[in-house]
This record gives C-alpha cells, sequence and structure tokens, in this order.
C-alpha cells in the first residue's frame, strides 16, 4: 500500500497544485475584505463564477469571428483574463457600494446575510442569461491548450510512477503565482497597498490620517474580485466545462483555505490554499488504499476537513495567523 502512495506523489502533487493555485487566489478575495471589514463576502464564489462566465462568453465570441486560431493562444488567455478581472472588478465595485457600504455600522449578521443574498441572485443571473442564449445553463468553452506533456519523474526515481500534465496547468499555476506575487507586492510595496493595511488595522484612526476610507474599501474589492474572475477564467481554460454552481463549493473551500492559513492574513490565503488542493487530490488518489475500500475519492472533502479541524484545535487562528484580541 505505502508502495503505491508514494508512486501516486508526482501526479497528485501537480493535480493539488494546480487546485491549489484557484483556492489560492479565490481565498485572497475572502481575506482581503475580511482584513478591512471584518465581512465573510460569501458572495466572492459567485464573482469566480461569474468571471468563469464572462472569459467563456468573450472566448466563444471571439472563436465565432475567427480571432482565437488567428492570435497565439496566450495573447488570447492574457486579453480575456484583463477583460474578465476589468468586468469583474467592477462588479465587486458595485456590490459593495450597493449592498455592504450602507451596512458597514449594522450588527455583523446583516452584512454576512446580505452577502448570501446577493450570492443566490447572481447564481440566478448567470443562469438565466446562460439558459437564454445556449439553452443550457451547463456551458463547455473552447479549448486553448489541449497538449499534454509527460513527465518523467521515474526517472528521479524507480519509485515514483511517470505524470502528465496539460500545456494548461503550466499557464494556470504561473499565471496564478503571477497573480499573487503581484498581490503581494501591492499590499506591501505601495502607496495604496500601505493605505489597505491602515485601514485593517483601525480604520477610524485611518480616516483621521487623511486615508480616504471609502476609496481603500473600494480599491480592495475591485482587486479582489477581478483576482476572482480571472481565476475563474483559468478554471474554465484548466477543466473546460462550467455552471452557475461552481462558485458554491469551490468558495466555500476556498474561504476554507483562508481559515486555515489565517483569515485575514494574504500570505495565510496563499498557503492555505496550496496545502488544501494538495490535501484534496492526496485523497482523492489513496484514500480507497488507506481504508481498505470503504471509502472511495468522493470522500475526499471529509478528509481534507478532518485536517482543516484538527489544525484549528490546535491553531485556532491558522497557520500564518497571528492571536487577536476583540476590540472592545
Amino acid at each position: 500500500m505505502l508502495n503505491e502512495i508514494i508512486q501516486s506523489i508526482p501526479q497528485v502533487l501537480i493535480d493539488g497544485l494546480t487546485l491549489g493555485t484557484v483556492y489560492a487566489v479565490i481565498a485572497l478575495g475572502y481575506t482581503m475584505v475580511y482584513g478591512i471589514l471584518e465581512l465573510i463576502n460569501f458572495a466572492h464564489g459567485e464573482i469566480f463564477m461569474t468571471g468563469a462566465f464572462i472569459g467563456t462568453a468573450i472566448l466563444i465570441v471571439l472563436t465565432g469571428i475567427g480571432w482565437v486560431s488567428a492570435v497565439p493562444a496566450i495573447v488570447m488567455l492574457i486579453t480575456v483574463l484583463l477583460l474578465t478581472a476589468i468586468i469583474t472588478g467592477f462588479i465587486g465595485m458595485g456590490i459593495e457600494r450597493v449592498a455592504y457600504r450602507p451596512l458597514r455600522n449594522a450588527p455583523r449578521l446583516i452584512p454576512l446575510i446580505t452577502a448570501i443574498g446577493i450570492s443566490f441572485l447572481l447564481q440566478d443571473i448567470v443562469r438565466f442569461i446562460a439558459e437564454l442564449k445556449k439553452g443550457n445553463f451547463i456551458v463547455t468553452g473552447p479549448s486553448l491548450f489541449t497538449d499534454q506533456i509527460l513527465i518523467k519523474s521515474s526517472s528521479i526515481s524507480s519509485i515514483f510512477n511517470d505524470a502528465s500534465i496539460k500545456t494548461s496547468f503550466v499557464i494556470v499555476l504561473v499565471t496564478a503565482v503571477v497573480m499573487m506575487i503581484g498581490l503581494d507586492l501591492f499590499v506591501n510595496r505601495t502607496k495604496w497597498g500601505m493605505a489597505m493595511r491602515a485601514v485593517a488595522q483601525d480604520r477610524e484612526t485611518a480616516s483621521l490620517m487623511s486615508v480616504n476610507v471609502n476609496k481603500v474599501i473600494s480599491i480592495t474589492f475591485f482587486i479582489g474580485s477581478a483576482l476572482g474572475g480571472a481565476t475563474g477564467v483559468l478554471f474554465a481554460v484548466q477543466y473546460g466545462t462550467i455552471d452557475p454552481y461552481i462558485g458554491f463549493i469551490l468558495g466555500l473551500k476556498a474561504f476554507t483555505a483562508a481559515v486555515l492559513g489565517g483569515i485575514g492574513n494574504i500570505r495565510g490565503a496563499m498557503l492555505g490554499g496550496l496545502l488544501l488542493g494538495v490535501m484534496e487530490m492526496f485523497a482523492s488518489a489513496n484514500l480507497t488504499l488507506l481504508t481498505g475500500g470503504v471509502l472511495g475519492a468522493e470522500y475526499k472533502d471529509v478528509f481534507a476537513f478532518a485536517i482543516l479541524i484538527i489544525v484549528l484545535l490546535f491553531k485556532p487562528e491558522g497557520l500564518l495567523g497571528k492571536p487577536v484580541a476583540e476590540k472592545v
């Protein structure tokens, strides 16, 4: 049994990193908003889903007019990523302005319920538009990257099996890492990043120091939603088929990743996403072996969440989070 588990490690790592980077970038949106507003923005998963549909729609339109075959795939992907990020960024800003800002001083439960309501609203709007245009809410987009790459991991050691990856894996991984590094540099090295950290630390004091709190919060929602929407495009490119409900479970897991890494901690969200993705793929590949056939791959979520519970029992603030006293 141990040999079989070790043999599967290269493929598990590849699949886990692909899924983990998706979780990590979505988790950034949760952790940025929570860090500033202490709001769990449960509509963020649906921003990701909306981005997947917008990106797929753009690709379908460009395929219809012959641009996809005429332009290099990587150029097309970057164009679609930028367009989708801008659109979903403004959607996020609009949601904050209309649904969250009027409730900023309300009891915490009220904005949370509003976020859940926005989540269902986005699901149904996207489903209605998809069915209106395509006759079906399950959509498959054009494939930009179809080649398979064989990784000879057996040449490293005979104990490992060879692994295979789609070229889209490399694109997804590199793009997600660039987005995460870019956000980290933005938050820690720029004037607006400093303003975001100031507002996260103490909103009232920051406003007294001439920081435009409303603008900082709007920018936070724009960046988080833009990253979420762009990640939706990456998900659609990697996995092909999307539906209006992918945002719910993926959003829930990304929120879990943010909690695992330390909610409010940007680097913690990245680490939590990667760990959760690898754990999930490890369980998917090996749970049948580990349980003697009692549990199959469909129970992978139980395995990942059980590890999350164990981690939080011993470190409630998450892996990179710091204990914070409640403000009174």
